[in-house]
């Protein structure tokens, strides 16, 4: 059982989002914002790592980011704690190819903790787990549409 602060958690998950000819902007904000005052998700960790055209690393926690881009983003960062690594980070960081940033948000599945303690109370056994690849999504998106569906 997962606990923080004697409290069970949800699944925990984390996403890296690319933006090229580092374009970011706080546009994502707003709905991570929205996702989270749904009590769907809670977002535990943030990290902006730039990578300019000659390859120089610069990683930014949310809560420190400046400008426009920071503003968007500082609501959800005065809830972040620092779970990634710098070691994490860096490792993440060397695929980014050159004058490119990404997003690295670590986040709790908010939505599964009342179903995770039903299985706890159960007695039931969690055996696995996993996540469909993006391609594949893409492949049924485009499937469905060509039959008229979604």
């Amino acid at each position: 059982m997962t606990e923080k602060h004697g409290k069970v958690m949800g699944p925990v998950d984390y996403l890296m989002i690319r933006f090229p000819g580092n374009k970011f902007t706080g546009k994502i904000a707003p709905e991570l914002n929205n996702l989270e005052k749904k009590g769907i998700i809670r977002v535990i960790d943030l990290v902006m790592v730039m990578k300019d055209a000659r390859g120089k690393l610069m990683i930014v926690e949310a809560k420190n980011l400046e400008g426009d881009a920071g503003a968007a983003y500082r609501e959800l960062a005065k809830h972040t704690d620092e779970w990634f690594s710098e070691g994490d980070i860096e490792a993440i960081a060397m695929t980014l190819p050159n004058n490119s940033s990404a997003g690295l948000l670590l986040f709790e599945n908010v939505w599964a903790i009342k179903f995770k303690e039903a299985l706890l109370e159960a007695d039931a056994e969690l055996i696995d787990m996993g996540r469909i690849p993006p391609e594949s999504i893409a492949n049924a998106e485009k499937h469905l549409l060509a039959k008229g569906g979604a």
